[in-house]
Parts: structure tokens; sequence; C-alpha cells
């Protein structure tokens, strides 16, 4: 939109400035604004500076030729700048670029010049002389990453004679180019496949059949010199790269070839082209390996079905279009679980397609549609009376268990319009489709199936759990980034009539919790407003929702539960830990605040194998939960446990997750409790063994020196089986500990 002189008209005037400039200034400004506007990713300040110095067509680069970035910046007038966070150069407004879209006159043919000068850059003999096994820093070729993964790009958008000359120079020499390694470690990634363990061989006919430049490929075929059936180090045809990025004139191209073998497969999945084109949903392609439409290949006993019969047959390279993969995929569950309509209307047409076969798996087409929520798909096979619409997985899963573990509401409903669909069918886990929508949230999914009559909203699965169960509990890792709302879930169960909000799994847990070890605060919300829930009620180990919300540090759940009258912070479970040991154990110094706050709290209250919450933190070494305690006049800082092991004895000994190879990383809890009146640095367990022996045997080297700067430790006390501190340093390999306690044994006198 135009305002007086508007932006047009700004740009008009600006562009007019950047050809009048004399010299070489017009054409510099020219050039890289096309670069910028027409460049497949953003160009760094070197990388434009080397490519507007190639001259098409040149052996070398000319170093005078290469401008300096101010030079590049004062040619365009104030129409590009530098990005100060990428180092990249850009268009000073995402207007100018829709300016250049309008006037698409401007540049002379941008995609060929683009093209042109990548392969100059490439035909360098500089370039030609890199090493294809060297890791390049490109430092002393700058330009070479980016003319070497896009010049096909270019030129399959805008091909000229002159970039067809260039490629074919390159491509000529191109196994033992630098190139060809970029080139392949880009492209590969494109594959949803691990296996590839070299660089080659990634032939120059892969490479141009990757870009789908047809006219290069024709020539390169007539000089016979490539195998068009040659793998890749994944076991990919050129065939393959073509079909799987939709190039079709290439794959008409090969399959004309009396040599080429279109039903080959790839080394991991044993995937042929046709089934990578159909993953990939690239309608055309497919619609070039299918049998002709004339043909009857379903009328043909499969004992005859063979590809040299077929094609004798149909007088063209017969491509089965139902070829299983190496896990029982075929084309149309491929296409099916990508959601290309397109591509599984074409397949359901053939009757040489079984639409309902089951991969390795016994996951059907339907499966995988219903599984990626694919509402079109799930709809023309559902129309087939050839398909089982309640078919179960391996693992018991139908598709309408799939479709509801995903919140695919659609697909939920269509299903749900099949009389054979049972909307209350379990898997082999007892989990139904109400029990998998609810864990994830899904609200929609899960009043869809509660409108159903025959769906029990409080059914128990194989583990005893409820869907409400799973509902307050959700997804427990928040890292899977649920999308759901469990809240409104538990909102829509509670509705429910015949629901028990206290019924217990197999573990004797409780929706609420589940809740609370989780940390689905809103849900415990919900559920402590419920008479009928009892926030105390234990599970088969004795721990109460309060436990298991301090244990895993959810404070927010534990502030709620604190405040709720009838919920006691002090209940031990079957081991004697309290709430407090959980949370002091696991270091979580929020909920060990929390309950210190709360009356009726014992700091010190030990477990059934005497230990303390202090013993317990000092063990795994959390210093700020130590550091709490010891600020507490009822807490005993040397406290022994049943076995006589002091909370320093723990902290001296280290974490017991801790390899003895891992190093000692920070011991100030040790510092702490030295620090605490009352504390014996020497005193034995009763095996008679002390802190410094076991700081000494786990390879604690910064505890064992802290040690042994004390007066009141004997570095050489043995223990009941005479064992002193130096024997078990040894005996474990611990290196630095067994210096420290010589250069001690030697310092002292006799």
């Amino acid at each position: 939109m135009r305002n007086g002189l508007g932006l047009g008209d700004s740009y008009d005037t600006t562009i007019g400035r950047i050809k009048a400039q004399e010299g070489d200034r017009a054409r510099l400004g020219v050039c890289t604004l096309m670069w910028i506007s027409h460049s497949e990713r953003p160009l760094n300040v070197d990388e434009i500076c080397h490519a507007l110095a190639v001259e098409i067509g040149s052996a070398e680069i000319n170093a005078n030729n290469v401008p300096s970035i101010r030079t590049v910046l004062d040619s365009c007038q104030g129409l590009a700048t530098v990005d100060e966070g990428s180092s990249t150069i850009r268009l000073i407004h995402f207007t100018l670029k829709e300016y250049f879209s309008r006037h698409g006159d401007f540049f002379d043919r941008p995609h060929s010049k683009i093209a042109e000068t990548c392969l100059t850059y490439l035909n360098f003999q500089a370039i030609m002389d890199l090493s294809a096994s060297s890791i390049h820093d490109f430092r002393g070729s700058p330009f070479l990453e980016y003319s070497s993964l896009y010049w096909g790009t270019h030129m399959q958008i805008e091909p000229s004679a002159s970039s067809r000359s260039l490629a074919l120079n390159l491509l000529s020499r191109f196994d033992d180019h630098i190139s060809s390694g970029l080139l392949w470690a880009s492209a590969k990634k494109d594959w949803e496949t691990v296996y590839a363990p070299c660089l080659k061989p990634f032939s120059a006919l892969h490479c141009i059949s990757y870009f789908g430049i047809t006219e290069v490929a024709i020539d390169m075929i007539r000089t016979k010199r490539w195998d068009v059936n040659q793998r890749d180090s994944m076991g990919l045809t050129p065939l393959m790269w073509a079909a799987g990025h939709g190039r079709e004139e290439v794959v008409q191209l090969l399959l004309q070839q009396k040599n080429t073998r279109p039903d080959m497969r790839d080394k991991e999945d044993g995937q042929t082209a046709l089934s990578w084109a159909a993953r990939r949903g690239y309608e055309g392609v497919v619609r070039i390996f299918l049998p002709p439409p004339t043909a009857n290949p379903g009328s043909i006993s499969r004992r005859w079905r063979t590809p040299q019969a077929m094609s004798l047959l149909f007088g063209r390279k017969y491509i089965n279009p139902d070829r299983p993969d190496n896990h029982g995929r075929t084309p149309i569950s491929w296409a099916a679980g990508g959601g290309h309509d397109g591509v599984v209307r074409l397949l359901l047409g053939r009757e040489d397609v079984s639409p309902d076969g089951t991969d390795q798996y016994q996951q059907t087409a339907l499966s995988w549609a219903a599984k990626g929520g694919h509402d079109g798909v799930v709809s023309l096979l559902l129309g087939r009376g050839d398909i089982i619409p309640d078919s179960p997985d391996f693992i018991g899963r139908t598709p309408l268990l799939h479709a509801a573990e995903g919140g695919h509401d659609g697909v939920v409903r269509l299903l749900l319009g099949q009389e054979e669909v049972g909307p209350d069918r379990p898997d082999n886990g007892g989990r139904t489709p109400l029990s998998r929508a609810a864990q994830c949230g899904w609200d929609g999914t899960v009043k869809l199936l509660l409108e159903r009559a025959e769906v029990s909203p409080d059914r128990q699965d194989n583990v005893g759990r409820t869907p409400l169960s799973w509902a307050a509990g959700g997804l427990g890792l928040r890292m899977w980034g649920s999308r759901g709302d469990n809240n409104a879930v538990v909102k829509l169960l509670l509705e429910r009539e015949g629901i028990s909000l206290d019924r217990t799994d197999n573990g004797g847990r409780t929706p609420l919790s589940w809740a609370a070890g989780n940390g689905r605060n809103g849900v415990v919300m919900l559920l402590l407003e419920r008479e009928e829930v009892n926030p105390n009620l234990p599970d088969n180990g004795g721990r109460t929702p309060l436990s298991w919300a301090t244990g895993n540090g959810h404070d927010g759940v534990v502030m709620l539960l604190l405040e709720w009258e009838d919920v006691n912070p002090n209940l031990p479970d079957n081991g004697g830990r309290t709430p407090l040991s959980w949370a002091t154990g696991n270091g979580h110094d929020g909920a060990v605040k929390l309950l210190l706050e709360r009356g009726g709290v014992s700091p010190d209250r030990p477990d059934n194998g005497g230990r303390a919450p202090l013993s317990w933190a000092a063990s795994a070494r959390h210093d700020g939960v130590v550091s709490l305690l010891l600020g507490r006049e009822d807490v005993s800082p040397d406290r022994p446990d049943n076995r006589g092991r002091t909370p320093l004895s723990w902290a001296a000994a280290g974490p017991a997750l801790f390899s003895l190879l891992s190093t000692d990383k920070g011991n100030r809890a040790v510092q702490l409790l030295l620090g605490r009146e009352g504390v014996s640095p020497d005193k034995p367990d009763n095996g008679g063994r002390t802190p410094l022996s076991w700081a000494a045997g786990n390879g604690r080297t910064r505890t064992v020196k802290l040690l042994l700067e004390r007066d009141d430790v004997t570095p050489d006390k043995p223990d009941n089986d005479g064992r002193k501190p130096l024997t078990y340093a040894t005996q474990s390999g611990c290196l630095g500990v067994v210096k420290l306690l010589k250069a001690r044994k030697a310092a002292t006198p006799t």
C-alpha cells in the first residue's frame, strides 16, 4: 500500500541510484540483491563476498576481485545490511523481497546465474585439488559449502546451457570431489534412516537424481559410464533418490533404461523406490510406478506373479505395488501413515494391493492412519468392504485406541460410526481407548467416548488402574510435553456416576496418590474437594500422597496437602520413612522447608533402619538440605543408625550411585557436618569403619584430605577385620587417596 511517497516509490528510486553507479558498483549492487533474495539460505559475509568475486566460466578465482563487505553494502545503497547476531547479509526490510517478487524481471535469470556461479567455483582447480576425505573448515574456501549443497537446486529451477556444461564437467570427477561428501552428508538427513557408515559410494548419478535435473541425467546415461542400479552406502539407488524426492521426469528416464531394476530394496528397511515415493506422498511418481490401468494383476495367481512373468505380460517392468519391506510395511501402509490421501486412493484402485495387510507388528494401513490422525485416509479405508476396522495389533491396540491416544477426535468419530468397532475394547494390558485418552488429557476424545453406553468409565486395567487414575497422574514425564488438559478430563470423569474416587490399583495407589506424585496441582485440588477422597490413604508400601509429592519435589502439591486439615504430615511408610525423610533423601529443599514450617513434623525421626532425615540428605550430599537440618536444635547431627553409621559416615562415603571412577564432586556436606559441634569425625560404625575408611575406600579424595587435616582423626585406625583406610584405598585402586594416606603416614612421628 502506498501513502504519498510509499515504500514502492522509495524502492524504485533507490534501485535507480544503484543502476546509475559508476564502474563495477552497479553490477555489484544488483548481484548482491539477487543473491540475498534468491539464495536457499542466508549467506554469511565471507560467502557473499566470494560469490560476488566469481567470474562465470573462469578457471580460478581472482583474489583481487573479492570485495570488502563495506563495498558490498555501499553498492546496495542501504537496501542490504549485516545481521549482527548471525553475521549474515539480509535485505533491509521484508517488504523489499515482496517488491522483487512483484518485479520479476528485475533480475535476469537469477537461478541460472547462481547455479553457474556455484558450478564455476566447484570447477576451480584449487577446489578440485582439495581432498574428498578431509574434514574441511571452509576458512580457505568459504563459498564451498553453499555451492556444494545448492547448485543443483538452483539449476533444477532454471537450467541453462552453461550450467549444463559446467555440471557435466563437475560430475565427471564427482566421486573424488570434496563436494560429493558435503552433499551426501546433507542429503542423507532427508532419509529417516540411521544406516550410513561411510560417505561413499554416492555417485554422480545419485547426485543428479537427487536434484532431479533431467537434461543432465540424459547426458550421463547416454555415456553408459554410470551404473543405474549402483547402491550408495545406505543401499539407495539413483531411482530411489529420484522417487523419494518426487523427481518424476528422472524416474521416468531411469525406468526406460533396460537394465534398471525398479524393485531393488534399500539396506536398512528393505524399501523400494515405490515405497519411498508413497511414504513421502509423491502421487505423480507413484502413478508412474504402477502397472498399466488396463491390466488386472490381481487376477493372476500369486504363484505366477514373478517380476519376469509380469513384465512379459504387461510389456514393461512390473513393479509390485504391494511389496512389503523388512518390517512388513507396504507402500499403502506408508502412504496411510503419512496421511497422503491421493497416493492411498491410487493404491486402493489396484486389485494387486491388499488394503488390510498387516506388518510385523500386526498393524494395518488403517492403524497407521488412525495413529496419525489422518481423517481423509481413514475415511477412504473405511469406505472399503474388505477392511476390518477393529483389527488389533500385536499388543491388542485397535485403530480406535491409537486414535484415542493421539486425541484425534475426527478419526475417533469415524471409527465410532462403524458397527464392528468396540468402543471399550481393551488392549493386552487391559487399557481401553478411554484409559489412553484420559491419560493424555484429551478431553474432546474422552467426551466422545463417554457418550457411548458401552464404555465403562471406571474399568480397571491389568494393573488395576482406572481412567480416572490415569487422568489424575497424566503422562508423568513433563518432558513429553502433552498438549492435553488433564484437569478437564478429571472434571468430566467426576461428573459420571459409578466412579470410585479412591479406588486403589494393584500397588494400592489412588488417583490422588498419582496426581500428587506427578505434580498435578489442579487435579489434586479437584480431588481434595471431594468428601469420598481420603488424603492420607497409604499404598501397599505405606506411602501417602504427601509422601509421593515430597519425594518427587512437587512443592505446589505439598503446599496444597499441608493446608488440608485432614492431612497427617508425619505418617511413616512401611519402611518407617516419613514425607520429610523422602524429601531430604531426594534433595528437595522447597518441600523440606514447607514440612519443617508445619507443626507436627518430627525432623529427627528415624526409619526402620534407624536412619534419620539428616542421614539420608548427607548420604546423597544434598548440601542445602543438610544446612537446613543442621540449623535445627531438635536434630541430632551425630545420630547413628542401626548399623552404627552417622550422617558424617554417609556423607564421607558419597552417593551410592557414584562409581569408584567418578570424581569427588564437592564435599560441602562433609564440611557442614565437621563444623557442627557434637559431631565425632572418627566415630566407627558397627563394623569398625570410620568416616575416613569409607571415604578412602570410595575414592573421595577431597573428603580424605579434609579428614586428614583434623587432629582428632586417626588415619591408621583399623576396622573390626583389621583393615585400615590405606588397605581399602589400595584394594579399590584409588591412587590419589593412597598417595594422601602414605604422605600422612610418612609425616607422622613414630
